[in-house]
């Protein structure tokens, strides 16, 4: 059976409509849906990450109609090239390429369509209203999809399309993808502190820690005395915009898989639009700018983002561990209920307490006879393994 006779196997009442850039969507009837709880679906957040990523990165969004012409659910899109070069070992969509390349592709010179942020952990993706039930919202989602696919006229074939990423508490609505044959897997896990009811202080935070950690957290806060943290404005960030490029650039460079460089009119833009919700901390020795952290605060979490660094004062300084440590303050400082660190440097980020959390992806190829092969390729691909560390007392436990 095809996807689109699949996902035709079930009643359909939405009517999507296609649009290849943010600035022409109903910013009303995007907003009535979204009602503020996603900065990651923000009409002003994708306008600045489009911009930013022009030429580099394709965008596409859909919004559902029912049969009043109601807007009742939303999804935004990014097409990417899915080519075999330069993948980092533990990115999700090397480990997606490298089981399925010479399997079910003839060539990896072909397009991935991600509904979801490539740039973000997290559901922000797809969004519906309480007028749909899971069942029509996923179903419909399905079909948008699959039409948003057949009109794309793009250089290379969109051969897979990917859902991504789900926490483990949608998992029970997020599953019903499967029956418009989508694959569930799970990657790298996104690692998340939750912030305890009686930590009102960073010397809250410490004291929960065994000596050991402790220790570690005083020896970072040394190496790291000599840097001077500020919190920049719009005015600061545009000051600095060649400067936070090179940073971000040189970590984007460490990382041999790559979709697109974010400008630092990004940054600018997220703070010009955001204000209050958008962070950026600046890291300086003496005058050098040596380091730079973005977060976003939304829904009661406290989101890490890009940073920059350089790492000629990395080691010497412990930049990047002052950062995690800075994140952990913020969070407390603004009485949210968890930060979230993303993936990678699983470890280094246990040690501050951060905890693994599985997230759940969905994978289709555009030919039924190669998806029905996915499901034993994808098995495969599992998180990396790391040394989870205990940082706190025995008689301590984060709860959200």
């Amino acid at each position: 059976m095809s996807w689109y006779s699949l996902c035709k196997s079930k009643k359909v009442d939405l009517k999507p409509e296609f649009f290849d850039t943010i600035h022409n969507i109903n910013k009303e009837h995007w907003n009535d849906i979204l009602k503020g709880s996603n900065i990651y679906l923000s009409t002003e957040y994708l306008e600045a990450l489009e911009t930013s990523l022009k030429g580099q990165v394709e965008f596409r969004y859909i919004l559902f109609y029912n049969k009043s012409s109601k807007p009742v659910a939303l999804a935004s899109v990014q097409i990417l090239d899915f080519s075999n070069e330069g993948f980092k070992t533990n990115d999700v969509y090397c480990k997606v390429a490298s089981r399925i390349k010479n399997k079910l592709l003839e060539t990896l010179d072909v397009k991935m369509m991600v509904c979801g942020n490539v740039f973000a952990c997290g559901e922000n993706g797809f969004m519906y209203t309480n007028d749909l039930s899971a069942e029509d919202a996923y179903n419909n989602l399905s079909n948008g999809l699959y039409e948003l696919r057949q009109t794309q006229k793009t250089d290379k074939p969109i051969s897979v399309v990917l859902l991504k990423e789900f926490w483990p508490s949608s998992f029970k609505t997020s599953d019903l993808l499967k029956s418009a044959g989508f694959k569930d897997f799970k990657v790298d896990v996104n690692m998340i502190l939750h912030i305890h009811p009686t930590w009102k202080t960073m010397d809250d935070y410490l004291a929960s820690m065994t000596t050991k950690f402790r220790t570690k957290a005083k020896s970072v806060y040394k190496k790291s005395a000599e840097l001077i943290v500020k919190d920049f404005s719009v005015d600061d960030i545009l000051h600095y915009k060649s400067e936070i490029e090179n940073l971000y650039g040189s970590v984007v460079e460490k990382a041999d898989f790559k979709f697109g460089i974010l400008n630092g009119d990004a940054f600018v833009n997220f703070k010009k639009n955001h204000q209050g919700h958008f962070i950026f901390k600046a890291y300086f020795l003496k005058e050098k700018l040596v380091g730079f952290s973005s977060s976003f605060i939304s829904n009661n979490s406290f989101d890490a983002n890009y940073v920059g660094l350089d790492y000629e004062y990395n080691y010497t300084h412990a930049t990047y561990q002052r950062m995690l440590y800075d994140f952990v303050e913020l969070s407390i400082s603004n009485n949210l209920k968890e930060l979230r660190l993303g993936r990678t440097a699983e470890e280094i980020k246990s040690c501050i307490g951060a905890e693994p959390m599985d997230m759940k992806l969905y994978l289709r190829h555009r030919n039924s006879i190669s998806n029905k092969l996915l499901a034993p390729i994808i098995a495969t691909i599992t998180p990396s393994e790391f040394e989870l560390r205990y940082p706190f007392k025995a008689e301590f436990t984060p709860t959200v």
